[in-house]
């Protein structure tokens, strides 16, 4: 648009343009109620709106698992230990443990063992936050020494983990297809909120991926989606389903588990709203066509 600034390289702000300038078309007749069920990693959920890898939150990780398992949502868990993770796990929901990259080999077993031996439902690596913003330096996240990992560590943990193994924080066809060719059951699309300068928008890639990789390999498309408006968009372009971090966290601090809960029912409404007015019947059946990208 005419008026707007310069991004500066601000990759928050340059996924929030490119989502405002997707235009969708309605197609409302003959349409018919929806349902926003989705099947992800063998299990069916009411939603493909999902919690992002969230890490360190008041009042815990427990409860942001408990707020998944009342919207019938799946939960990505990031950073803590198996004991945190056990908490999760037996409130009931659909677990994805996030673990990060880290430089201690022993720790990322160990992690890997806990989500096998309790029920998780998948397993990923925040590969992206293995290096600094500023250097290639291999980072320190909390204290803890982090290792940015070869195509062979991959391929060991993926070997080790005996669960569908996601990677977050690809960001290209690329990615995409070497995590297949490494055994990944998919990936999360995320700049992990602006870690790489003047990232592509993780939907942006959504469409390309899907149409090289096909129909089996699981998209989730993660950072700056703030409704079930921009949701939907993802979903056209190709995602199985999208990640939600900040709408979440004020409500769950301090109205718990349901308020939280309530932000991705909400979601869940805006987007079935979107698909009853794009004649989509289901999550998987919304025609990308539908989606127009503008620049005025």
């Amino acid at each position: 648009m005419p008026n707007e600034q310069p991004l500066s390289g601000d990759s928050i702000a340059i996924n929030r343009r490119y989502l405002d300038h997707l235009l969708v078309e309605g197609r409302i007749v003959g349409a018919e109620h929806p349902t926003a069920q989705v099947r992800i990693l063998g299990r069916t959920f009411d939603t493909p709106v999902m919690t992002a890898a969230l890490s360190h939150l008041k009042p815990g990780i427990p409860a942001l698992a408990e707020a998944a398992r009342l919207a019938g949502a799946a939960c990505c868990i990031g950073m803590g230990g198996c004991e945190e993770m056990k908490e999760a796990l037996a409130t009931g929901a659909g677990i994805i443990k996030i673990i990060k990259p880290y430089a201690a080999e022993e720790e990322i077993m160990s992690r890997l063992a806990c989500a096998e031996e309790n029920g998780a439902l998948a397993v990923g690596m925040d590969v992206e936050h293995a290096v600094n913003v500023t250097d290639d330096r291999d980072s320190v996240v909390l204290g803890l020494p982090m290792k940015l990992p070869s195509l062979d560590d991959l391929k060991r943990f993926v070997r080790a983990a005996r669960l569908p193994f996601l990677v977050k924080g690809a960001l290209s066809v690329r990615d995409a297809e070497v995590c297949r060719d490494l055994g990944c059951a998919g990936v999360i699309l995320s700049h992990h909120n602006g870690l790489l300068r003047w990232a592509v928008p993780p939907a942006m890639m959504a469409r390309e991926i899907r149409r090289r990789l096909g129909k089996d390999f699981l998209v989730i498309v993660d950072g700056g989606i703030q409704d079930g408006f921009d949701a939907f968009k993802a979903l056209a372009l190709g995602a199985d389903a999208v990640s939600v971090g900040r709408p979440l966290m004020e409500p769950l601090a301090s109205g718990g588990p349901e308020a939280a809960a309530a932000v991705l029912r909400r979601m869940t409404d805006e987007l079935k709203a979107m698909m009853v007015r794009t004649g989509s019947p289901d999550p998987e059946h919304i025609d990308p066509s539908v989606i127009h990208e503008v620049s005025w």
